[in-house]
């Protein structure tokens, strides 16, 4: 069995604990297009924003893929789990078999990615936007601006460089914004 790991955020550039589980580079803007956004304050990366699947705020972006050296789901879903830190509940997987993710159309977009790909089987990162959660306001991109602008130290250095290096394609709405404000723009000269 052959199981890609699609990524589009830090996964891209840090693989983490998952480098010696994966063969070959990734294979940049070759997995499906998920609804993406900057809508996911992250622990893991200091309160930054991290890009999650928003179907309600996100827009279609390009994701990549990597092949997993595993020969089970169930191997392949926990190597991401333990790079993602995250519960092996928050991994999205389909094959030919079955399919698991919080987000029916994720699956449904998988499952046609997979269709017409060289994998039989894929597992993503399927942990879902907090954003209203954590701040107590809906998201959107003029609070992901300010919510940004409350950022200090670290946190906001993390946040600068996680939205800045996420691969060119994921051209989510904030993202775009941002890039147009001269305040954002002007934190990467410093």
């Amino acid at each position: 069995m052959t199981i890609a790991i699609i990524g589009w955020g830090s996964l891209i550039w840090d693989l983490d604990d998952l480098a010696p589980k994966v063969a070959g580079p990734w294979q940049m803007s070759a997995g499906p297009e998920f609804p993406l956004e900057f809508s996911r304050i992250s622990d893991k990366r200091k309160q930054a924003l991290a890009v999650c699947i928003d179907p309600e705020h996100g827009t279609p972006c390009p994701t990549h893929c990597i092949a997993s050296i595993r020969g089970t789901m169930r191997e392949a879903m926990e190597d991401l789990a333990a790079r993602e830190r995250a519960p092996l509940a928050r991994i999205g997987f389909v094959t030919a078999a079955g399919a698991a993710s919080r987000l029916p159309a994720a699956v449904r977009i998988a499952r046609d990615w997979l269709a017409d790909s060289r994998f039989d089987a894929a597992v993503w990162t399927d942990l879902e936007p907090v954003f209203e959660a954590r701040t107590g306001v809906p998201f959107s991109v003029p609070e992901a601006k300010r919510y940004l602008r409350s950022l200090e130290g670290e946190s906001l250095a993390e946040a600068h460089r996680y939205i800045s290096e996420a691969p060119e394609g994921t051209r989510t709405p904030l993202r775009t914004a941002l890039e147009r404000d001269l305040w954002w723009r002007r934190l990467g000269t410093d």
